[in-house]
């Protein structure tokens, strides 16, 4: 178990993005998949008992190594990287998309009460939504729904970890 944990590590490290545990399968054939799952357990658990700057963190559907966001500050110095910005527009309408998906321009705008066609496209030009379709209505339009690198940018393992719409109630009230 040993051996395969260090594997699994060297690989999530050399990797960058998420690797499920499809992924980790078709890598790793000389090893069952309930061993590569109950090292993935056991590699969850030791991250976090270590208390280190950075854990295994299970986000978009595989596992990647994460900083700890108290050393966000020091990261952006180092990488210089600007966090992704998003307009009060932008964050109404990819609520909705996240919420709704898959969800038309049309439906989008209906929700709204205005033109979303610029945030449609600016949304899409981040990587946080995509074309997933097309509607079954006259003119077939577009239908949009999130990607993987929204469920990246959030944090979250799949949109089952988005907050209900009573929590968001709850959140706004206090």
């Amino acid at each position: 178990m040993r051996e395969l944990k260090r594997v699994i590590e060297a690989l999530l490290f050399a990797h960058g993005d998420p690797l499920s545990l499809r992924d980790l399968e078709k890598v790793l054939p000389e090893w069952p998949r309930s061993e590569i799952k109950r090292a993935l357990d056991e590699l969850l658990k030791d991250y976090r008992r270590w208390g280190l700057s950075f854990t295994l963190q299970e986000v978009a559907g595989g596992f990647q190594f994460r900083t700890l966001p108290e050393y966000a500050q020091w990261i952006k110095r180092l990488r210089k990287v600007t966090p992704i910005k998003l307009s009060r527009a932008a964050l109404e309408t990819l609520a909705i998309v996240a919420y709704r998906q898959p969800v038309s321009r049309g439906e989008i705008e209906q929700i709204r009460g205005v033109d979303s066609g610029w945030v449609i496209g600016s949304l899409m030009e981040k990587g946080l939504i995509k074309p997933v379709g097309r509607k079954e209505a006259p003119g077939r339009p577009l239908l949009y729904g999130t990607t993987k690198k929204f469920l990246q940018v959030f944090g979250l393992k799949s949109l089952k970890d988005l907050p209900s719409l009573r929590e968001l109630q709850s959140l706004r009230g206090s």
